[in-house]
């Protein structure tokens, strides 16, 4: 989607984005994604009211085939994944031995192999974490990146607009709810948290309903056709910077931008998603637990309006957010919306009011409450 008239390159804007291919990824022949392609506003719009496609081909992708392979990342993740079935997808993380969060993954499971997409530059930490963990599990995990391509579909029509592709009928994501502190053992049913529906792609790859819209999990081999046919039936394309706006106003963290070394899951809002709190043993289990048994952790993410008056240019991410001249917190994601105007994603101490009067910078920012 790099050559569709109008694309201007992430890379081309800021040379030092995440949002670029792995270079390994690059020699093996993955392309990087356009930042937006001439009005990224307007395209914000599109994908908040009606439907777009967004190519998020520079992500990982690992494949994990093997009969062993649900059991196996049952034990190693802080997911349920012992009942997951072909035609299912979820969320896990990998944590560090103190509960820290180290990588996410979307799954998809298709009957034969474990997909799973990563962060951009995250598939080699992930895959050697799997590689170091696999001792005689009949598994064999793989960096599949150049084999296959992660496009979205994003918006309220995202659903009408895969009947394109001859796909209909995805069901809504099923997420259980999460349980109060304390909660009964056997209170959580063993399954993973949340359910996300996969259905085939009679082109090939599969389709995996999410919280913003439909991802396209395709042969890079058919990448072009599948973009064509959606074109054709008139879905217009944005860029990335449009899809990360509707992300933050949907308050989704994303690990490595919105996290730092020493988040927890808790802290941004994964536990739902990502993590199934009466499943076992698990590497970070233990702290998992217990901030969970505290109710308490000790940041929280939050949605900051910027006052955009010293500068229209957000913050960066891991800029501090200061409250009288104190580091609190520190900024993710920072954006411009077509609606809000500047907001970004932060992790901020607990403690800090919702009516703070905090900075970033120069620039005033305040908590959206709601």
């Amino acid at each position: 989607m790099i050559d569709i008239a109008g694309a201007v390159a992430v890379e081309s804007i800021d040379e030092a984005s995440r949002d670029q291919p792995d270079p390994a990824h690059v020699a093996a022949g993955v392309r990087g994604v356009a930042a937006h392609y001439g009005d990224p506003l307007r395209e914000q719009r599109t994908l908040d009211t009606e439907v777009g496609l967004v190519d998020r081909s520079h992500r990982g992708i690992i494949a994990v085939p093997g009969e062993e392979r649900a059991a196996w990342l049952h034990t190693i993740t802080s997911q349920h994944l012992t009942t997951l079935a072909a035609g299912e997808g979820t969320e896990l993380l990998v944590l560090s031995p103190h509960g820290h969060v180290e990588q996410h993954a979307l799954v998809a499971e298709d009957g034969e192999t474990a997909w799973l997409d990563t962060e951009p530059g995250a598939t080699g930490g992930l895959l050697a974490y799997l590689e170091k963990m696999r001792f005689f599990s009949k598994v064999d995990p793989r960096d599949a990146t150049a084999e296959r391509a992660l496009l979205s579909l994003v918006g309220p029509a995202a659903t009408d607009a895969l009947g394109t592709l001859g796909v209909t009928g995805l069901a809504a994501p099923d997420l259980v709810a999460v349980p109060g502190p304390k909660f009964a053992q056997g209170a959580v049913p063993p399954r993973a948290s949340v359910r996300y529906d996969v259905k085939p792609l009679p082109i090939g790859g599969w389709a995996r309903r999410g919280l913003l819209g439909v991802d396209l999990l395709v042969p890079r081999s058919v990448q072009e056709q599948v973009v064509a046919e959606l074109r054709g039936a008139g879905v217009p394309v944005a860029g990335l910077w449009a899809y990360e706006a509707i992300r933050v106003a949907a308050r989704q963290p994303r690990v490595g931008v919105d996290t730092d070394h020493r988040t927890i899951p808790a802290e941004v809002d994964l536990i739902a998603p990502a993590v199934h709190l009466d499943k076992g043993c698990y590497r970070g289990q233990e702290t998992v637990a217990r901030v969970h048994n505290m109710g308490r952790p000790p940041r929280r993410l939050v949605l900051l309006h910027l006052d955009g008056v010293t500068t229209d240019q957000p913050p960066t991410a891991g800029t501090p957010v200061t409250l009288d001249g104190r580091a609190v917190g520190f900024v993710g994601t920072a954006v411009l919306h077509h609606e809000l105007g500047q907001v970004a994603l932060a992790v901020l101490k607990r403690n800090v009011p919702d009516d703070a009067a905090l900075m970033i910078g120069e620039t005033a920012a305040a908590i959206d409450p709601s």
